[in-house]
């Protein structure tokens, strides 16, 4: 929603009374839970409904009921609502208009049903609707955070308040709705399955794994499945990723992508389909195929999205069973020497800088073999080589004035090789070293 912020505050005039959006969310900052749960994701679809000074509470309750019970047919007893503990009127429209049972409303504090988009700016209470997978247990005692019983579906935001950078909350001119659902998490329900990577979304992805691994997924036990799980899901992520134009890097979004393409390789390895497999593309193109009707930009681009899928799992294939073996050592000498058991920093970093693992895949195996990582000390290391970078960077000239313009004259133009040749048919020879802004001299 943060691109409607202008316009909830009033500061641009609206160009439309009403919106409806589905859109493509990335987020990695719980990586660490995804195959774990029954709905933890780092790509997801999230669908939402807007209004723009239009309609507010009372007609967004309704149709939100209307939604959820008779478009997509659920059934009335199991759906449970809950309402920002002191906003009354939520809870009349939802028991005296609607029709809820109050004893499957209840009243939940800031954390769950207050919203806001920052510290400052566009905000107010919020309703959430909950689906009730075992309502044989009755009312009494219910808690709606129980994932077991329990799953949130639809957010539907009352943005009624600027709240300033005083913390006042200053109602807006025109109250507005913004809503989101998660598609994932509809489709659970719709399709009666246990968790949402067993839905037609993901679970196609996972098959397709379990088939160059020659595994059955319902066959495995508790640690294949969830390997399998970060595969859809990764897999799914780096596709769109790619598909909209985020490259993988050591930076950024591409760092993002990076990270999660060489997770995916790593489970694969793990579940012991071999280096000479190429898991990624064949993977991605059946979340390529998939999106066909939902999102042909990524038909589109599917050349691109192998081809860098590809390139990035040879590339790291290259150092993985030997950043694997070295990871293995450095675990168990940490737990060999007592104490707390952690990896230094300076390990981790030799990981990331000579084998290419991202310190959270040596945080996520240390954690697994029950040791820890020196984050701190890793992040002082990366300083380090970044300021060696930079100071290697600014000791050579880029002029090619001088002693370097003559230097490239006497010996002549080296021919670039790459566009015909991986390899150089023939060795190469060092003519020339540059130190202290000139040529060395043996």
């Amino acid at each position: 929603m943060l691109q409607f912020k202008p316009v909830f505050l009033g500061q641009v005039p609206r160009s439309v009374a009403r919106a409806t959006t589905t859109q493509k969310c990335v987020r990695t900052n719980d990586i660490e839970n995804v195959g774990v749960t029954k709905r933890h994701h780092t790509f997801f679809e999230m669908l939402g409904n807007f209004s723009f000074g239009d309609y507010f509470k009372e007609d967004a309750v309704r149709w939100a009921w209307e939604l959820a019970t008779v478009e997509y047919g659920l059934p009335k007893e199991r759906v449970w609502v809950s309402v920002y503990e002191d906003d009354d009127e939520a809870l009349r429209l939802w028991r005296d208009v609607v029709g809820v049972d109050e004893r499957r409303i209840q009243r939940l504090g800031a954390k769950d049903n207050f919203w806001a988009s920052g510290a400052t700016g566009p905000c107010g209470p919020c309703t959430e609707m909950y689906y009730d997978f075992t309502p044989e247990k009755g009312t009494e005692g219910a808690d709606l955070e129980d994932d077991e019983r329990f799953i949130e579906f639809y957010n539907v935001v009352f943005m009624q308040y600027n709240r300033t950078e005083a913390g006042e909350l200053v109602p807006l001119e025109n109250p507005n709705i913004d809503t989101g659902m998660g598609l994932e998490r509809m489709a659970q329900i719709l399709q009666e399955v246990p968790n949402n990577y067993e839905t037609d979304l993901i679970f196609p992805i996972i098959q397709r794994a379990a088939e160059l691994g020659e595994l059955d997924y319902h066959a495995l036990g508790e640690r294949e499945q969830r390997l399998l799980r970060v595969v859809g899901d990764h897999t799914r992520a780096v596709t769109y990723l790619i598909s909209d134009g985020v490259a993988a890097s050591n930076v950024g979004r591409g760092y993002v992508v990076r990270r999660l393409i060489r997770r995916v390789v790593r489970c694969a390895r793990q579940l012991g389909i071999p280096s000479e497999t190429s898991v990624l593309p064949q993977v991605a193109q059946v979340a390529i195929d998939m999106s066909a009707e939902c999102c042909p930009a990524v038909k589109e681009n599917a050349e691109r999205v192998l081809n860098e899928l590809e390139r990035e799992e040879a590339k790291f294939n290259f150092t993985l069973e030997r950043g694997d073996k070295r990871l293995a050592e450095m675990i168990d000498a940490a737990k060999a020497d007592g104490g707390d058991a952690t990896i230094s920093g300076a390990d981790a970093f030799l990981l990331y800088d000579t084998y290419g693992f991202p310190v959270e895949i040596t945080e996520e195996a240390a954690a697994e073999a029950g040791a820890g990582v020196d984050l701190e000390g890793f992040r002082a290391e990366m300083e380090a080589a970044q300021a060696r970078s930079k100071a290697a960077h600014a000791a050579v000239s880029l002029d090619m004035g001088g002693p370097l313009a003559a230097l490239a004259e006497e010996l002549g133009a080296t021919p670039f090789l790459g566009y015909d040749h991986e390899l150089a048919p023939h060795a190469a020879a060092v003519t020339a070293i540059v130190a202290g802004g000139g040529p060395a001299r043996g």
